[in-house]
This record gives structure tokens, sequence and C-alpha cells, in this order.
């Protein structure tokens, strides 16, 4: 599996030998369910004995963009390893290839691979004796319509034996799955969604305003790319799949801590309206305004499947409990912070849908906020600073796509922005950040720009552990960090008295000793307060995929690890007093917490390699 599982000696040091021993985090380890299939060798064997009906026919009649559907089956030869695919668009065969250059070689049956699939056995173990099975799936509105097929001979020889009918939502172009996030300064917020509509057919905007008060109209950008835009295979080959069109809209001039109303429209030439739902957000506070405040942290969630298609339950195990336990508290989170490895598409890109469909009922309400990881933008000659293949060829465009950052170039994933009492500079793990490197001049204006007076808590997110860990991998390697990690950016976040800095990556949690240069600089456990004398780093990346096991080495800067899914709260009740807590997914339960409580002198305060120059001049 991707991550942390122990494997032979030989493999490790050929790892090592490739600069790679900490990339297992991500690559190569672990298969995304979808490319188990061996979809470029499927072949047609449809027989008259075995069918395949799918009900109902038309979704979505009260508006819904998510419904199940019931799939029977019939097949006089079963066997075990009989499987259903779930195709969208519903027609699948070689008329939807690209054109094949060299005339020797054979035009594929299949190009595309299916959005998710279940074996046939699944709800009825005696399939094997009765050829008979009624699966059921659950289907959200994806610009197309759907079909089914049954497959013989398993997902490495796979065999059409039969194709359902077609089902489809009654608008398939409807425009779904909003999703916030902060715009580049504090009084906006943006708002992203996903249509069928290009400009050529609708205007798109957004209809907004303070809840029970006169709506406005803002307009909205539109983006979308094509197959060339991939950098390589899956996402150019069998995992392409239409992304539709982007939309984004900036929601200017909010007033503080008031809570707005919005939905996504669409104009259409003939005069007519298409309407989303209506969605609600509060927005934000001013900076360094005195109230409470909640931020959600984590990383490497990736999507999950509610009817158990895929296998997923094996590659991403915790993601569903994360994303329930976010919702049930969603009246008590203000901000969430997804940093890095965000659905584990891996070039299959319907599953980015999938993911914006789990993640709505959150993305709508507060604003989502991403980070790239290795997952989202590692592509060999794209400029990513590590020459892997974890994006199964995305290359970054489609994070940089369906999710609005406020950065000045989306292509560099980093960004700062301001929470009230809170300012996080979001670094991108997947480029350069070493000393003299452009994005490490950004990391060290983003924590210099800050007035502590007025925002005294001062966040550091990056996908990769740029800090501290005793995962087993890095514990190998020796250095309980990602290579060149702390080196360059530790003097950064002791300069500027970072209080905490988050990462993802490896697949658990666990939290140091506010720390320097190795050493712990705070003694106790649950509560700190004086100068800021250390950073305190935690590894937040078990949101959902499978977890990583930790080095049986455990340094003495380690507090709390945990070999578990789960995800951090930080809560600032003032400008002296912060709570952080740790909460398991499949429980929602408090397992780690500390306080910290200082005044503004004690960020003042000078300490080792965090002075500010003095003279003795009077």
């Amino acid at each position: 599996m991707e991550g942390m599982c122990r494997i032979s000696i030989l493999v490790y040091l050929l790892v090592l030998a490739n600069f790679g021993s900490v990339w297992a985090h991500g690559n190569g380890f672990g298969e995304q369910p979808l490319s188990k299939i061996a979809i470029h060798k499927a072949t047609f064997a449809l027989r008259d004995s075995a069918s395949v009906n799918a009900y109902p026919t038309l979704l979505g009649l009260k508006g819904e963009d998510t419904q199940w559907v019931t799939v029977d089956l019939e097949h006089n030869e079963p066997a075990a390893d009989d499987w259903v695919a779930v195709f969208s668009p519903a027609k699948f065969n070689s008329s939807t290839c690209p054109p094949v250059n060299d005339p020797k070689e054979q035009t594929p049956y299949i190009c595309s691979a299916p959005i998710k699939y279940k074996y046939a056995n699944e709800s009825n173990s005696h399939y094997t004796k009765t050829g008979k099975a009624s699966l059921r799936f659950q289907l959200i509105n994806q610009r197309a319509d759907f079909s089914f097929a049954l497959f013989s001979g398993g997902l490495s020889n796979p065999k059409v034996v039969a194709v359902s009918n077609f089902i489809s939502f009654v608008n398939p172009k409807a425009p779904l799955y909003p999703r916030l996030a902060q715009g580049k300064s504090w009084d906006e917020m943006t708002v992203t969604w996903t249509s069928g509509y290009n400009i050529d057919e609708t205007v798109p905007f957004v209809e907004w305003g303070l809840k029970g008060e006169n709506q406005v109209r803002s307009p909205a950008g539109t983006l979308t790319f094509g197959r060339h835009s991939m950098c390589g295979s899956p996402a150019r080959t069998v995992g392409w799949r239409d992304p539709g069109f982007i939309h984004t809209s900036f929601l200017k001039d909010l007033w503080p801590n008031k809570v707005y109303t919005y939905k996504m429209g669409h104009l259409l030439s003939n005069g007519t309206y298409i309407w989303s739902k209506m969605y609600s957000f509060k927005s934000s506070p001013y900076p360094g305004q005195d109230s409470l405040q909640r931020v959600i942290m984590f990383g490497d969630m990736g999507k999950a499947e509610r009817d158990g298609s895929n296998e997923y339950s094996n590659y991403q195990p915790g993601s569903l409990n994360t994303t329930d336990q976010l919702i049930r508290d969603l009246p008590n989170i203000d901000i969430v912070f997804h940093i890095g490895d965000i659905t584990y598409a891996n070039g299959y890109l319907s599953q980015w849908d999938q993911f914006t469909s789990q993640v709505e009922p959150i993305a709508s309400t507060v604003p989502y906020m991403v980070a790239s990881g290795n997952h989202e933008r590692d592509w060999p000659n794209s400029g990513s600073f590590y020459d892997k293949t974890d994006s199964g060829g995305e290359c970054g465009v489609l994070a940089e796509t369906m999710y609005y950052v406020p950065a000045e170039n989306r292509a560099k994933f980093w960004y700062s922005t301001d929470y009230g009492m809170f300012h996080f500079c979001i670094a991108d793990s997947e480029h350069d950040w070493r000393e003299g490197s452009e994005q490490y001049r950004f990391i060290e204006k983003c924590l210099a720009s800050v007035d502590r007076q007025k925002q005294p808590w001062l966040i550091f997110a990056a996908h990769r552990v740029l800090g501290y860990s005793s995962d087993y991998w890095y514990g190998q390697e020796g250095s309980f960090e990602e290579p060149m990690g702390r080196e360059s950016l530790q003097k950064l976040w002791q300069k500027y008295k970072v209080d905490i800095a988050f990462y993802g990556h490896v697949h658990n949690y666990e939290r140091t000793c506010p720390i320097y240069q190795n050493q712990c600089v705070k003694t106790g456990t649950s509560h700190y307060s004086g100068v800021v004398n250390g950073t305190i780093h935690v590894v937040v990346g078990g949101a959902g995929s499978h977890l990583s096991e930790f080095s049986q080495v455990r340094p003495k800067w380690s507090v709390y690890r945990d070999y578990d899914w789960g995800f951090v709260k930080m809560t600032a009740f003032n400008h002296s007093s912060l709570l952080f807590e740790y909460k398991k997914s499949r429980d929602g339960n408090v397992y780690d917490s500390f306080t910290i409580s200082r005044d503004y002198r004690d960020v003042l305060a000078c300490v080792p390699d965090g002075c500010e120059p003095s003279t003795l001049a009077s």
C-alpha cells in the first residue's frame, strides 16, 4: 500500500537510491482503485443470456444532485470475479477513443475508465450459483448520462458481457458543488462551482446578499481545460473525463461577521434562468477582531464512496468519518484548511467531482482552503520539486482550477490569508522552499508582515513534513523530517515566532513540544505560557487515507502520537488564549489538547535567534 508499509530492505534501498524514501508516502505503495482495472485490455463478449437493468432512468426529479440507483443483473455463467462498472458518459465504445496514429496499432475497445465499480457478488453471496444479483449505486450529477456494464474476467482481463440502459439526471448541466474560499482581502469571499454550461450558452453569476435583505448579482469567470493540458497518463488517457466548466465569482465589500445567502445562476440566451439551491455563509471577522474564532486543519483526506464502490474502504478508510464529523460540528467551525492530497484522484478526473460532492455541505458553508500535495502536483519534467508520478499526470491543473486560493499565481500554490486573530502562511511543498528560492522569499515576507498585536496567532502549513515527524520512513532515514525541510525554514519560524506549524503527507497524528533545533524549549504538555521561544510542530495527515506507521524510536520531542484518523481544531478565545484539540474521526472526541496563554509582550520578547536589533544609544 501507498505510504508506510514495511517492505523489503532491497526495495527500501532502491527507493533511497532514487531520493525517495519519503516519497513512499505518496508514490507506488498504494493503488488508486480505478488503476487496478486493465481497461486497455477490455474486449466485448456480449451474450444474449446476460442482462443489466438500471432504474430509475430519470434522476433528480425533485432537484436532487445525488440519488441511489438499483442495478439488476443476470448472467448464466457467473464467476466470483464478475464486476459491474459505472460509465459516464454512458457511451463507452471505441468511437470515443482518440485517433491512433500508427496504422499497425490496434484501436482499443474502451478508452475511458469507469467512474466506479462493484463486484457482482457484493450483495448476494449466492451469485455464483444463481447468476442473479441486485446492486445499489449512489450517483451524483456529473454533466453526462450513465450506463452500467457487467464484466467477466476480473479486473485484469475484462470482457463486457452485458450493458444496461442509459440513465440521466433531469439537467446534467446544472450548477453544482459550490466551494467557498477567502479572497485576497479579508472582506471578500469567492464562490467556485462546476456546471456543464460554457459561456457561449449562458452567463454565469451569483445572486447574494445579507440574509433577509435585497440580493445583488456578481458576475463569474469561467475556466476549463482539455486533455492536452494533462502531463501524462492516466490523466491524459484512460483517466480523462471532461471536467465541464468551473466558475468563480468574487463577492466583495462584505460586512464582518454577517450571514449572507447566495445561489449560483446561469442566464440562458433565451432569457430563462437556471438556479442552484440556496446556500449561506458567515463573513470573516475584521483582521485582529477579538471574538471566538474556530479553525479546522487536516491533510490527506481523499474521497470515499458511501455505496462501497471501488474498494475505497481499503484505500481511504477514514475519509467519510472525517467528513461526517465536520458536518456535525459545522455550526462551531469558521474556516477549514485541507493541506494537500485532496482527492487522491491520481489522474482519474471523475473523482474530483465525487470529492466536491462529498465535501459540499462543508465547503458551501465555510471557506474551504486547500494546499498542494504530491498527489495534486508531482510529475516528471513538469516543474515540480519532486520528479515523481504521484499526480497521475494531473500536474496541478485540477487542483489549481477546481479550487480558488488567494495566490498571486495558482501554479505556484503558496499564499497568505487572514481570519480574525489568525494569520496563515500556506506553503507549497511541491515547489522549492529552500533559502534563495522564490517561495522562501514569500514565506519570509508572509511571516514578517503580520502585526502580532492585532493577530497574535501565527500559523504555518505545508503538505510535506518540513518540520518534525517520527514516521517510520523518516526514522529509517534518521532525520525525522523531509530532507532539507527545517534546515532552511527553522530560522524563519524562530525569528518570526511561529506558534504552530502543520503538515500532512504522513498519515497519522503527532505533536511536538515547542521546539527549536531539535530541542524542547518549554516543559509540560498541556499548557504553554510566556515568551514564544519555539514552534509546536503538528502532523495531521490522518484525515482519511490508509494510516502510516511510526518509527520504533520515539524522539524526546514527540509529545503525543496517534495511529488513527483524525483532525485538529483550534479555538482562539481572544488575543491571549488559544485552545488546541486533536479529535478522532471515528467519534469526534478529543484525544489530545493543550492551551496557550500569553500577552503581547511575550511575543515581543528577545529569544535565541529571535531578537530585534537594539542599541545602547540614548
